[in-house]
C-alpha cells in the first residue's frame, strides 16, 4: 500500500506559523509546511465521534464491565444496581463515553453465548437510561446479536474487537443503526493471541489492516464518517510491539478516523512499572494516557476515570495556546 502521511504531533509552545491544529485539536499541533491541500484536510479537520461530543480534545471513554472475569475489574460488580451506579460515578468524574462490556476478550478467555452477554449489557443500558443518564453508551461486542440488543436498550456505539472478522452479520446491524462502530485489531482471538505473536513491521501491518477493515466497512453500508480506529495494544502483541504502535500512534491519523486508545491497566504498563496487580497500574496507565492525547488520539479508553480526567486537564491547560 502507499506510505500513509504521517504527521508529527507536537505539544510545545508558540506555535510556528506553519502550524496547525492536528485533527482539529486545541492542543496538539503539525508543521503542514509543504503539505498539499488534501493532506492539510485530512490531517487539520476535526473527526466528530457523535454531535455533541468535544472535537477539540480527548474523550475519556469509562469501562463498566459486567463480567466475571475481565482481566481488572472481573467481578466486581454485584448486580444491575452496582452496575449504574458505578456508570453514574464515571459521568460524575467527567466520562465522555461509557463502554459497556459483556464478554472478557483477556487472553484465554472463554466466548460468552449471545444471550448470556445480552442478559448481562442489555438491562444495564436500559438501566442506566432510566436513570436519566444520557451520556453516549458504547457496546463493547463482536456479535450482531448483542449490539442490536443494546442499541434497542439505548446504546450509541458498537465497539467491536474483531474489526467485523468475527460476525459478519454486525455490520448490517450497525449500518441499519446508523450508529458509529470502532474497528480494532487483533491478531488471532483470546485464546490465541498472546501465544506468539510476530510482525515484519507492526505499525505498518496493523496500519494496512485497519485500512482494509475500513474499506470493509464502508462496503457494507457503514458510513466512513461513522468509523473509529483503534490498534488494539495487547491483542496479539509482544511488549515492543506495544511500544511500537504507541510511539507510532500518529500514523493512524492518516486512516481519516478518530483513533480510540485503550492501554488501561494492561500486562505492558505491569511488565514496565513491576506491578503484577491489574487494579493497582492507575499511575501507569494515567501516563500512557497523556502519551495518547499528546499524539492526538480522540479518545482514550480508561478504567479510573477521576484521575484520567484529572490528569487531561493540567495537560490541557500546559498545552493550550495563549492568544496575544
Amino acid at each position: 500500500m502507499t506510505t500513509p502521511l504521517h504527521p508529527i504531533p507536537r505539544t510545545d509552545l508558540p506555535r510556528p506559523s506553519g502550524a496547525l491544529p492536528l485533527t482539529g485539536s486545541a492542543h496538539v499541533w503539525w508543521d503542514a509546511t509543504g503539505a498539499d491541500a488534501a493532506a492539510r484536510a485530512l490531517l487539520s479537520t476535526p473527526k466528530p465521534v457523535l454531535p455533541g461530543l468535544a472535537t477539540d480534545r480527548p474523550l475519556v471513554m469509562g469501562i463498566v464491565n459486567v463480567t466475571p472475569d475481565s482481566f481488572s475489574d472481573g467481578g466486581t460488580l454485584g448486580g444491575l444496581h452496582d452496575a449504574v451506579a458505578r456508570a453514574a460515578a464515571m459521568v460524575a468524574a467527567g466520562a465522555d463515553i461509557l463502554d459497556i462490556g459483556g464478554e472478557s476478550t483477556r487472553p484465554g478467555a472463554a466466548e460468552v453465548p449471545v444471550p448470556d452477554e445480552i442478559a448481562r449489557t442489555a438491562p444495564v443500558i436500559a438501566a442506566i437510561r432510566a436513570e436519566g443518564i444520557a451520556t453516549p453508551i458504547s457496546i463493547d461486542t463482536r456479535k450482531a446479536g448483542v449490539a442490536e440488543a443494546a442499541l434497542r436498550a439505548g446504546a450509541d456505539i458498537v465497539n467491536d474487537v474483531s474489526a467485523l472478522t468475527w460476525d459478519a452479520d454486525l455490520a448490517r446491524v450497525t449500518a441499519e443503526a446508523g450508529a458509529p462502530i470502532c474497528l480494532m485489531h487483533a491478531q488471532g482471538t483470546p485464546q490465541t493471541m498472546q501465544l506468539d505473536p510476530r510482525y515484519d513491521d507492526v505499525l505498518t501491518e496493523v496500519y494496512d489492516w485497519l485500512a482494509g477493515r475500513i474499506d470493509h466497512a464502508v462496503a457494507q453500508g457503514i458510513a466512513p464518517g461513522r468509523i473509529i480506529s483503534d490498534p488494539g495494544i495487547g491483542f496479539g502483541k509482544t511488549l515492543q510491539h506495544n511500544l511500537t504502535l504507541l510511539r507510532g500512534l500518529a500514523r493512524f491519523h492518516a486512516l481519516g478516523a478518530p483513533i480510540l486508545l485503550g492501554a488501561s491497566r494492561k500486562k505492558f504498563i505491569g511488565t514496565l512499572s513491576g506491578v503484577d496487580e491489574a487494579a493497582r497500574r492507575m499511575p501507569g496507565s494515567v501516563s500512557v494516557a497523556l502519551w495518547a492525547a499528546a499524539q492526538g488520539a480522540q479518545i482514550i479508553r480508561v478504567h479510573d476515570v477521576a484521575e484520567t480526567v484529572q490528569a487531561l486537564a493540567l495537560w490541557r491547560a500546559l498545552t493550550t495556546q495563549e492568544q496575544a
